[in-house]
């Protein structure tokens, strides 16, 4: 990428799509692989693969501060380090200044941004599991929200075509709680990993425990401009081999080589611009963040990829005589039912075993434990309703254990240069329900840099995701003890964990059957203004308890391929 910045920009295109991480990358690819101009904006600054990864090839010892931030620096981003890790010097610069793009709280939430080309596809977490059946029908079960305006069989041949493009590495293992898809090769279990499927499977009726699908590649399909996975476990300072997945080394590339897409970074879309008389969508308001001029570009289709909570605030600013509390907001739920995962519960036990084994490579992921709770009568949990999974690794201590100081001598030297014992955790991934009073909304007294309003969150877990923590942790440490390992601890941080915490928001524009009730419909179109769609977190109806980027994507490209065949209908001489 590069070159399209130096193109004399139009005023009008066929597309046009708000934001460049997972979702928008993936919008841009499928239009403009449909032959439609597209002009992509961008409100961070410009990223371009490879070039623009300052840290991908620094080693620990060359950050200053052992990694951490000064206290200066620290004052910038208080918000951004509350995952405890996004604001270490080798990645900080992904991660926006809190001082600069400063949000409200009425209920604490935690919301990580990154405002670049690219957005969090390079910086996320890349696993990547498919929502089953049960979870599309899962609103309709309980009665918690609405009902999915789609199944299962309408997203997996969609799945099917990310997966096969992204590159998935997995195992089928024929679970419907997370159906298999379209793999290469699994990362090895290192023997502790390997030891801990087996016992499980043996002890524990009905628990899998499975390789963690992550979008790196494997194998040997050859995935354009994008080589192998090189286990260096420095994923989140961008990857200079493209070994995972992102919008910067995949889909914005992809649809650079169409000759159809236009990026625009450092452009901030604050309005999408309702005609009343045409009855839709004419065009997109933008603010030049460095010049802080104002312009208007029309186009015929809209895709909203800017985040769940940013989509929201866009549509939220986007009013009319037709749309005075939003565009597309007819139901009252634009803004509302956020979700994310809550994470921080699980379990770590101590493997006295194997010590004469070690492992080569920093694998970036381990092991997964598919939901195993209320899927039947037999696994109905007690108090709550939905489920959990894990995600969990093993690996062998280190030197790191003798700053106690409490050690010296000969004795004490050999041992610093000798792996310690194996250890092994594993933290919960569990389903927040989607509550109507769980909302952001817009605050006009305060603005930003640009004039623009800020977002409040009132956003809580509740009760259901409070008992659910509790069999979280339980079940994490019986599955330890079950394989038999010692020192099994288990650990709750519910009094440090909010939400926004996982960086999974979704559900400020759900989809939905009932334009009463919800924003979108069955293809993630806006209900009553059909040439805008809204692809991202924002359009999720239930959260499940898989992470949900690959679930945007396959939305996403299931989207622009129904925005194109609409718009090649239209424009059919």
């Amino acid at each position: 990428m590069g070159k399209e910045e130096s193109k004399e920009l139009l005023t009008n295109y066929d597309a046009i799509v708000i934001g460049t991480g997972i979702s928008g990358g993936w919008a841009a690819k499928e239009l403009c692989e449909n032959g439609l101009k597209t002009l992509v904006l961008e409100r961070g600054r410009m990223v371009r693969h490879v070039i623009d990864y300052p840290t991908m090839n620094k080693e620990n010892w060359d950050f200053d501060h052992r990694n951490m931030p000064t206290a200066e620096e620290a004052k910038r981003q208080e918000k951004q380090a509350r995952t405890g890790y996004t604001t270490k010097k080798e990645w900080s610069h992904w991660f926006v200044d809190d001082l600069e793009h400063p949000y409200t709280e009425t209920k604490r939430f935690d919301w990580m941004r990154g405002y670049h080309v690219g957005g969090r596809s390079l910086t996320w977490g890349r696993h990547s599991y498919r929502l089953g059946e049960l979870d599309f029908k899962a609103n309709k079960m309980d009665g918690h929200g609405i009902d999915w305006p789609i199944r299962y069989p309408d997203i997996a041949p969609w799945y099917d075509k990310v997966e096969s493009y992204i590159g998935v590495s997995g195992q089928a293992i024929g679970n419907d709680q997370v159906p298999d898809g379209i793999f290469s090769e699994p990362m090895e279990f290192n023997c502790v990993e390997a030891d801990l499927v087996e016992r499980v499977a043996e002890h524990m009726d009905g628990r899998v425990i499975t390789h963690a699908r992550i979008a790196h590649i494997t194998g040997d399909k050859v995935h354009e401009g994008r080589g192998k996975c090189q286990f260096r476990d420095r994923c989140m300072r961008g990857c200079p081999f493209g070994g995972y997945f992102s919008s910067n080394a995949s889909t914005l590339p992809a649809a650079e080589r169409t000759g159809n897409m236009t990026l625009r970074p450092n452009s901030i879309a604050y309005e999408i611009v309702y005609d009343d008389n045409k009855k839709e969508a004419t065009g997109v308001r933008v603010i030049d963040t460095l010049t802080k001029e104002k312009l208007f570009f029309e186009a015929k289709i809209i895709f909203c990829c800017a985040s769940a909570i940013a989509s929201a605030a866009i549509l939220m600013q986007s009013k009319s005589e037709r749309f005075p509390n939003g565009l597309g907001n007819d139901s009252g739920e634009l803004g509302h039912n956020i979700m994310d995962h809550q994470l921080g519960v699980g379990a770590t036990a101590i493997v006295k075993e194997h010590e004469d084994k070690y492992y080569q490579g920093r694998k970036p992921a381990g092991f997964y434990v598919p939901r195993f709770r209320n899927l039947d009568q037999k696994s109905a949990a007690k108090g709550f309703i939905r489920g959990y999974g894990y995600q969990g690794s093993a690996s062998r201590m280190n030197w790191k254990d003798a700053v106690a100081e409490m050690s010296y001598g000969k004795e004490f030297k050999d041992a610093l240069v000798k792996p310690g014992p194996w250890t092994v955790g594993m933290g919960g991934f569990g389903e927040c329900l989607p509550y109507h009073e769980n909302k952001m909304t817009l605050n006009y007294d305060q603005l930003d840099a640009w004039g623009l309003p800020t977002v409040d969150f009132d956003v809580e877990f509740k009760e259901n995701e409070r008992v659910m923590r509790k069999d979280m942790m339980e079940q994490a440490v019986a599955m330890l003890e079950a394989a038999g390992y010692e020192q099994v601890t288990g650990y709750d941080y519910a009094h440090e964990f909010f939400p926004g915490l996982g960086i999974h928001e979704m559900g400020t524009a759900r989809m939905g059957r009932d334009p009463k009730t919800s924003v979108l419909n069955a293809y993630n179109q806006i209900h009553s203004v059909k040439n805008v769609y809204v692809t991202d977190g924002a359009c999720m109806t239930s959260a499940g308890c898989q992470n949900p980027s690959l679930t945007y994507m396959a939305l996403t490209a299931r989207a622009a391929n129904h925005a194109a065949k609409e718009f090649k209908k239209k424009n059919a001489v």
